[in-house]
């Protein structure tokens, strides 16, 4: 009998006027499709895996922030959008024998009262070392340790009691 695999944590960043914290809640579930940078297919593919949960970020938004958290509901599957050539994904390199581009679904499991955005992260010392406060840091699905999830959880909380950033 094998160990249970320990979850894991992420963050994916996803542009609020194009599928945000809200639409996911309203949802409750979404297929994370449309990905397109091999470092962040790879842990889709690879890497997330049923129940590991995952920071929500909105990104090219006033604030950035993390706006909620999000569990993922499915092992990694092929993104259906990399064949249909009505898609904006699109990919005509990307086979259904073969494909390049793979999904999750995420479901969601909470929206923060408030917002935690990005200048409240970077002045965590918890935070000092997360990925998403590196300079030049782009990727739409990242890791997250255990220790900066819970992190960002507390500084959620706080904001919500009407605490100081």
């Amino acid at each position: 009998m094998s160990a249970k695999k320990a979850a894991r944590y992420w963050l994916v960043k996803s542009e609020p006027d194009v599928y945000s914290i809200d639409d996911l809640a309203r949802d409750r579930t979404t297929m994370w499709d449309g990905v397109r940078n091999y470092q962040a297919r790879n842990m889709l593919r690879d890497e997330l895996s049923p129940g590991d949960l995952v920071l929500y970020y909105h990104s090219n938004a006033d604030p950035l922030c993390v706006a909620g958290i999000a569990k993922v509901a499915s092992a990694s599957y092929p993104d259906p959008t990399a064949f249909d050539r009505k898609d904006p994904h699109f990919d005509p390199k990307s086979k259904k024998d073969a494909p390049t581009w793979f999904v999750v679904d995420l479901a969601h499991v909470e929206t923060f009262a408030v917002p935690v955005d990005r200048a409240t992260l970077a002045e965590d010392p918890a935070l000092k070392d997360m990925v998403l406060l590196r300079r030049g840091s782009r990727l739409s699905v990242q890791p997250v340790t255990k220790q900066e999830f819970a992190a960002v959880q507390k500084l959620a909380k706080r904001l919500a009691k009407g605490g100081a950033k």
